[in-house]
């Protein structure tokens, strides 16, 4: 990893131009930027930076780390990558990422017969298609599933072990979700609110669970459509906090057909 890091960074140090870095270049100067204008740049020493890139400096601080990461104008990925090489954790955005990137869209649109919603950080939803308002019986963009939840109204109704553990796992994401975005102000008012308002949020809150089942069963009693049982899949975008929640049925089961009722309408 020692030198990993050392050829990382050297390598990085090369490919900059100086004109992407606001230097002037002269015809004399070699590819990239000198070691002593990446040192200026990043606060450290030019001897510094030279044991960083011989491998002989092996424990760089993260504040060292995201110095030279801005002075070699390293994207996020690039910038996380460094801080893993240098043996340090990436440092984490202050907000989550809330973006309905096209790619998502189009796999939403794909979805057309069984019922997927997109949310946030949060869980505020951020998209639905026609077969997720249908299995639920409302309008859901917008609305934020764990604050329905535990405040009502109620979308929908689910067995009482399957309700337990869906609270649960919300809670645990929310947990999770605040350890990574500490200072993301919708998140922190989402969290106050509830513990405010709900005994039943506070307490499973003050147990301080921890993760999100990515895939679940349940079984909900629909108005309409009667007793169904899903496979619900929580499934991650990479790079961002968006995430698509999927429900669907086995194949050439009544759970299945229940599905294809609710789509026909």
């Amino acid at each position: 990893m020692r030198n990993e890091f050392s050829q990382t960074l050297r390598a990085w140090r090369e490919r900059l131009t100086p004109e992407n870095a606001g230097l002037a270049r002269t015809s004399t100067r070699t590819p990239g930027l000198r070691r002593e204008e990446v040192a200026v740049t990043a606060g450290v020493s030019v001897n510094y930076l030279t044991r960083l890139e011989q491998g002989r400096a092996v424990t760089p601080s993260p504040s060292v780390v995201a110095a030279l990461a801005r002075a070699l104008h390293l994207d996020a990925a690039e910038t996380a990558h460094l801080h893993q090489l240098a043996g340090n954790a990436a440092p984490l955005p202050l907000a989550a990422s809330r973006q309905l990137t096209p790619a998502v869209q189009r796999i939403l649109d794909r979805l057309d017969d069984v019922p997927v919603i997109v949310v946030d950080a949060t869980w505020t939803i951020l998209a639905a298609n026609e077969m997720a308002e249908a299995f639920f019986s409302a309008e859901l963009v917008g609305e934020n599933a764990v604050r329905r939840q535990f405040l009502g109204p109620f979308w929908a109704e689910r067995e009482q072990a399957d309700e337990e553990r869906y609270e649960r796992d919300l809670v645990g994401d929310l947990h999770a979700t605040l350890a990574r975005h500490p200072s993301d102000e919708s998140l922190t008012a989402l969290i106050s609110e509830l513990r405010a308002r709900s005994e039943r949020f506070a307490s499973l809150w003050a147990e301080r669970p921890a993760g999100f089942a990515p895939t679940t069963r349940k079984t909900f009693h629909h108005p309409t459509a009667g007793r169904i049982t899903v496979d619900c899949d929580v499934l991650e975008t990479p790079g961002s906090d968006v995430r698509l929640v999927i429900w669907t049925a086995a194949s050439d089961t009544s759970d299945a057909d229940a599905l294809k009722t609710l789509a026909a309408h």
